[in-house]
């Protein structure tokens, strides 16, 4: 949620703001605004509630003058409306200093208090113009921006990245990091600050990434770091893998289309340098040792949302291939349930940004009992697989639009590898086996760009269907998951009712859903390699069928057991059972991306959405 940007250097300074700012959309914000200290020593802020469109329109009509130091921000509203006057920056000491905030401020009610007792006539409903009111009066007491921004913070409770800046020090951003991103963009004669590398990936590919509760201090000529209390903070530099390039529709009508057409080289990113004739090896895993590995004896996935669902598709791999119990939780109920762990349990975290904060919060968690971690991400050197004992990137590349896609079949390609890895280390694979799932995985870059061909035959039943209300989608094994991920996509970006459901559980209780040209998707297992399944799933389809459902099944090519009962049928390369997933989703996701376009929505920007989550 939110995106911030600061610079100081030579640039425009208001371009550079502005191009971050660009960058940093996908997250979600309903608001938009950038403060500048311009050559004269003068404060000036822009801001407007809505699309960064409007605040551009606003600088085109009331400009900004040159400036060598500025901070910009993209809110996604917490403490007040999406208001001009909510928007920030927020001001204080009497205008003289600007904060822009991601996050919320958990003791601000205390604060404000506070403030006004002091006399400050705070104008927003925010946290945020608290903050700024409390440092502008330590400033006022202090005389130094610094100490006051170190006295302030180590005050404050709840979640938060913070940037400052006083008219009297120009050339200087401040800003500091609790339970919220942050990174530093190291450029020649300049530098940077973000919520992300995108803040700034246009300009260097040189970054930082600030540790947990530490004050990062920027000038055109030095990067100094320090902990709450002042003490120096050693940084280690690293190179952003992707250019701004990766991030921009290249021509697509939507970052979501793109990143649907972008899912074979996820895939084969992802198992570069992992997979080879003689097995899975992972070679972040290797540092865990091979002994600490054959111990587990329960592992856990803890994730949310798209991620949670990558998971419950891996963990059926995990246990048919490492023969380990694997159970998935959401992240935000694992540490209140207070779970049963040992030194022998494994937490996998998944999540795309690597900050999503339930997910963060439960890995802490995990680490304070004593549980071995590895993290599945997607982002560099983001805190989650920082904090985490051993991570296994994806590769995906960076992925704007906020309903993800490519992020989610990589991180069941990398979930996979993790389960394969585990298999060889506890030697319950043997090796025709691991020859075998080794095939399956260097043919499936090639199958997952023939599943995205599907487009064209997936527009049309969306062009059929732009009034539908209601769809269904059901699977069974690793095709409820897919189910979930499916109903989850056309919530997400088409605003209707959408259900997935285990397809087992269809005389349970959802049957009483079907009714006369209800929309029904039906994942339907390979004949082939789960010829149980398949027949459940073809009576599934029969009994629907029987009570007036739209049968769309999802089947492989040379199935025809489901042509009588099927009125749209779309095939998909042949796979095995546990590699079906990865190419199920795809027409599911140009579902939801085509309906959605039918009804004249915003693909890449749902309503109510964030692509991060940052808070609890």
């Amino acid at each position: 949620m939110c995106g911030i940007v600061g610079y100081v250097g030579p640039n425009d300074t208001v371009e550079v703001l502005l191009n971050g700012l660009r960058r940093l959309e996908y997250r979600g914000y309903d608001s938009a605004g950038v403060a500048v200290v311009d050559t004269n020593g003068s404060l000036s802020v822009r801001k407007r509630s809505g699309k960064l469109a409007r605040l551009e329109d606003l600088l085109e009509a009331s400009p900004l003058d040159a400036s060598g130091t500025g901070i910009g921000h993209t809110r996604w509203a917490t403490h007040g409306g999406p208001t001009d006057v909510n928007a920030h920056p927020h001001l204080g000491d009497e205008g003289k200093l600007a904060v822009i905030h991601n996050g919320i401020v958990e003791n601000f009610a205390q604060l404000r208090s506070e403030v006004e007792s002091a006399g400050v006539e705070l104008l927003s409903e925010t946290d945020t113009e608290v903050v700024a009111a409390l440092l502008g009066l330590e400033v006022a007491r202090q005389g130094d921006l610094e100490t006051a921004f170190r006295a302030v913070v180590a005050r404050l409770h709840g979640t938060f990245t913070l940037l400052a800046m006083h008219r009297d020090e120009p050339g200087k951003v401040l800003a500091a990091r609790h339970h919220s991103p942050l990174v530093i963009g190291l450029g020649d004669g300049e530098n940077f600050l973000g919520s992300d590398v995108a803040a700034f990936v246009s300009f260097t590919k040189r970054a930082v990434a600030v540790e947990e509760d530490s004050i990062a201090i920027i000038t055109p000529a030095e990067v100094r770091v320090t902990d709450f209390s002042g003490n120096t903070v050693e940084f280690e530099e690293f190179e952003v893998e992707w250019d701004a390039d990766a991030s921009d529709k290249g021509g697509w009508s939507s970052f979501m289309a793109k990143e649907i057409n972008e899912q074979a080289d996820a895939v084969g990113n992802t198992l570069r340098g992992r997979i080879s004739s003689a097995g899975v090896e992972i070679p972040e895993l290797t540092a865990l040792g091979d002994d600490r590995l054959r111990e587990i004896d329960r592992i856990i996935i803890i994730a949310c949302g798209t991620a949670s669902y990558a998971g419950h598709v891996g963990s059926y791999a995990i246990e048919q291939w490492a023969r380990v119990p694997v159970e998935v939780q959401l992240s935000h109920e694992f540490r209140y349930r207070d779970p049963v762990l040992s030194d022998r349990t494994l937490v996998i975290s998944v999540s795309q940004s690597g900050e999503t904060m339930d997910t963060l919060m439960a890995v802490k968690y995990a680490i304070e009992r004593g549980v071995t971690t590895i993290s599945v991400c997607n982002t560099q050197s983001a805190t989650i697989p920082r904090e985490s004992d051993a991570a296994v990137y994806t590769h995906a590349g960076p992925e704007v639009a906020v309903a993800s896609t490519k992020a989610f079949v990589a991180q069941i390609t990398a979930i996979y590898l993790i389960g394969l890895h585990l298999a060889r280390v506890r030697g319950t694979f043997s090796a025709e086996e691991q020859t075998r799932a080794v095939e399956q995985f260097e043919a499936l870059p090639a199958k997952v760009a023939e599943a995205i061909e599907t487009r064209d035959q997936i527009a049309q039943l969306a062009h059929w269907m732009a009034d539908t209300r209601s769809v269904l989608f059901l699977g069974r094994h690793v095709g409820y998951p897919i189910a979930l991920e499916g109903a989850l996509k056309l919530k997400e970006i088409a605003y209707i009712h959408a259900e997935g459901f285990a397809a087992g559980e269809l005389k349970h209780g959802p049957i009483a859903l079907i009714d006369h040209g209800q929309p029904v998707f039906v994942l339907v297992p390979s004949p082939r390699t789960s010829p149980i399944m398949h027949s459940k799933v073809v009576s599934n389809i029969q009994e629907i069928r029987a009570r007036g459902a739209r049968v769309i099944a999802v089947v492989e090519k040379g199935d025809t057991a489901v042509l009588p009962y099927a009125d749209d049928v779309v095939r998909l390369p042949l796979a095995d059972t546990l590699f079906e997933p990865l190419l199920q989703v795809i027409p599911l996701q140009w579902f939801a991306l085509e309906l959605s376009t039918a009804k004249g929505l915003d693909v890449d920007q749902p309503r109510n959405l964030a692509k991060s989550v940052t808070v609890e």
